[in-house]
């Protein structure tokens, strides 16, 4: 039997070249190799987005980016992560495997934590490492916009990962605690009950490992510095140009890979084009704006067919759905047995 991969992408916000490079492009590569699973994370969704009027155009341009990107729902598995009610039932199994410190060291929870300890006045708040002070009134500071959701997400991204088998996860150099994670409650389960979960290994490519958004920050729609993947010719065009560089002249030498600018168009122009563009970089003579005009020509070659295909897609939202559903059917099949031999460990129903 092939071995299986697993993606998933939350839908809060319009995809970004950022979303590509780091997980749709390499994604998609897998199913070269793999049997390749994807979902849409909508669940995960709801721990900052709980208005279904939001929601369901975010799942649906969501659903029309990977297709329209290659997906072939016909030759791989493509869902939504709700239609699959035995990620919930999973959810819960596995939260009851999982040890609370674990969830306090994931590093989501961590930054929040910090956040909000820089946000208090230092009188309040002990040591970080008195996490577990029985000041409730502190404790509730450093707890401040937590939802049990935010807190538990690593348990249902492990419920997402070891309910289909999955041997290998794609992810970011951020998303890579989360597979350990997993790891760690698969080998629980596993040593409890017998072998129920294989126990999944993260898959970092190190060439897309971090994209750079306008401002040389990780590209993040929670900070504001992407480049969206479909938007028109012109609104890309004037994204790139707010990408921040340095000020150097055109004719001074200048380190390729310390530009933010190269750092993108390295991932779309021709291997050809981009050792030339290197070398000038090196030698002096090239300048940014030529580089970022360059970039937004680029992009608008890689992706106006695809931003075609999109479009028509987003016009019927209904045919998205039964795709959607289609996915799900099999996502239920391949996680049937799973799921049953472990309700029979645990004496469920």
């Amino acid at each position: 039997m092939a071995k299986i991969s697993l993606t998933g992408i939350k839908p809060t916000g319009v995809p970004h070249l950022g979303n590509y490079l780091g997980s749709i492009q390499p994604a998609l590569a897998l199913a070269q190799n793999y049997l390749s699973v994807y979902f849409i994370a909508d669940w995960h969704a709801l721990t900052t987005i709980k208005d279904g009027k939001e929601l369901r155009p975010l799942i649906h341009r969501l659903a029309a980016t990977w297709l329209a990107c290659g997906l072939d729902p016909e030759k791989t598995l493509f869902f939504q992560q709700s239609r699959v009610p035995e990620l919930g039932e999973l959810n819960w199994i596995l939260a009851c495997f999982t040890a609370k410190g674990v969830l306090n060291r994931a590093h989501g929870y961590k930054a929040m934590v910090q956040k909000n300890r820089d946000e208090t006045r230092p009188a309040q708040v002990p040591p970080f490492n008195d996490l577990e002070s029985n000041d409730e009134v502190i404790q509730s500071h450093l707890d401040a916009g937590v939802n049990i959701g935010f807190y538990t997400y690593p348990v249902l991204m492990a419920a997402d990962i070891l309910l289909f088998g999955s041997d290998v996860v794609p992810v970011g150099q951020d998303q890579k605690q989360h597979v350990e994670i997993a790891r760690d409650i698969a080998e629980s389960v596993n040593h409890r009950l017998g072998k129920i979960f294989n126990v999944p290994e993260p898959l970092i490519q190190e060439s897309v490992k971090t994209v750079p958004g306008l401002d040389g920050r990780k590209m993040s729609k929670s900070y504001d510095n992407v480049i969206p993947l479909f938007a028109p010719a012109s609104e890309i065009r004037k994204a790139v140009m707010r990408i921040v560089t340095d000020s150097k002249r055109p004719e001074d030498p200048k380190d390729p890979e310390t530009c933010n600018v190269f750092n993108l168009f390295k991932h779309f122009a021709e291997p050809g084009r981009v050792d030339e563009r290197r070398r000038q970089y090196s030698a002096g003579g090239v300048g940014y704006g030529d580089m970022k005009e360059e970039l937004a020509s680029a992009l608008e070659a890689r992706f106006s067919g695809a931003r075609r295909v999109y479009d028509e897609l987003l016009k019927d939202p209904a045919g998205l759905d039964r795709i959607l559903e289609e996915g799900a059917v099999r996502a239920r099949q391949l996680a049937g047995d799973r799921m049953e031999k472990l309700r029979k460990k645990l004496g469920l129903r």
